[in-house]
């Protein structure tokens, strides 16, 4: 809930910055239907501070590995997941395999569903969703009505080591002042937030 605060740790870090969905509907006012935060950030950023953003790649790939916000094709796909009418499941290995399609490689980093997890495919890649520093359950509509929850309220990020062949990956679950957090959203405008903040749990 602080975008310039954000944006100015990113700038200040030596890192690969991939664009998201969230990201894109900020920088871009040409989006469509933009939500309810991304006009908040928007309303905040300095055009400085759009601009770095807006320089951010939707792909990006070296040699080993590739890492994208949703799915390689789309910033709104869940490449881990699969939404049905009756709830969300581990999508087959088969659709990852196909979705993931030439943008294959060894180590693919993702993330959009804000839920952890590490999956490893019959043809040697791995694919490592990191979880969400942020906000760890939300309610989305599309494709279907769905829940995504973590069920505690920890910050998450994910570490690999290694050679490609034999990777070593770390969920980590960091503890933070999430009382505050939530407390900030609802000030803010975005008392929906509080409880998902406050538990992991929509």
């Amino acid at each position: 809930m602080d975008p310039c605060a954000t944006v100015r740790m990113l700038k200040e870090c030596e890192a690969i910055h991939v664009r998201g969905n969230g990201d894109r509907m900020v920088f871009n006012p040409e989006c469509r239907n933009p939500s309810k935060s991304a006009l908040f950030a928007r309303g905040r950023l300095s055009i400085e501070d759009l601009a770095f953003a807006a320089t951010w790649p939707a792909i990006y790939q070296e040699e080993g590995w590739l890492a994208c916000h949703g799915s390689p094709r789309s910033d709104t796909e869940y490449l881990l997941e699969e939404v049905r009418h009756d709830g969300v499941s581990i999508r087959n290995r088969e659709k990852i395999t196909a979705i993931l399609g030439k943008d294959y490689a060894p180590l693919v980093l993702c993330g959009h569903t804000h839920i952890p997890r590490v999956v490893y495919l019959p043809n040697g890649c791995t694919i490592v969703n990191p979880g969400s520093i942020g906000l760890p359950a939300y309610y989305d509509d599309l494709p279907a009505p769905h829940k995504m929850e973590t069920g505690s309220p920890h910050a998450r990020y994910a570490i690999v080591e290694g050679a490609i062949e034999q990777l070593s990956v770390s969920i980590r679950v960091v503890p933070y002042d999430w009382e505050k957090a939530a407390l900030t959203a609802a000030r803010n405008g975005f008392p929906e937030w509080l409880h998902a903040l406050q538990t992991g749990y929509v």
